[in-house]
């Protein structure tokens, strides 16, 4: 009785695997970026997000999981998932970007103001599209689902 749902298990496993993976989203970091462009030149999709945001976190587990939207990302644009409250340097555009503490053990890293603040404030999570020579093309703010999400990267490509 046990091979017998061993093997079921087995086949049916196999035949459900191909609908359940799905196609992954290529994410780069600040430093790739030149000589990325260097290759082929991209517009560069920054999301920035922080782990206590409940709509970062729906975003990123929801939106940015959808298949037409990570094959519009790895086809058009070189994606980099930011941290806002990242410790560590990162050298960006000729610049040294650090942590700007707020608290004990918090902050607010200055790359993320630089790229997130719209309207003098910054938003959770944020979507900035920057221009393949690192200008700021377009920011969206605050959740967008799939459809919201999918109208955006066909403006933008």
């Amino acid at each position: 009785m046990i091979h017998f749902i061993a093997l079921f298990l087995l086949f049916f496993g196999c035949l459900l695997l191909p609908t359940l993976s799905s196609a992954q989203l290529n994410s780069y970091q600040f430093e790739q970026i030149d000589s990325l462009q260097k290759n082929k030149k991209k517009a560069v999709l920054v999301f920035i997000h922080t782990d206590w945001c409940k709509y970062c976190q729906a975003m990123k587990n929801i939106t940015l999981k959808n298949k037409k939207i990570i094959e519009q990302l790895n086809e058009n644009f070189y994606f980099i998932n930011f941290n806002a409250e990242e410790k560590r340097a990162i050298y960006f555009n000729n610049q040294i970007f650090t942590l700007k503490p707020t608290g004990y053990n918090t902050g607010v890293h200055k790359l993320a103001e630089a790229l997130a603040t719209v309207n003098g404030a910054i938003t959770y999570p944020t979507v900035c599209f920057l221009s393949a020579s690192n200008e700021i093309i377009y920011q969206v703010t605050d959740y967008k689902n799939e459809h919201q999400f999918l109208l955006i990267l066909q403006l933008l490509k």
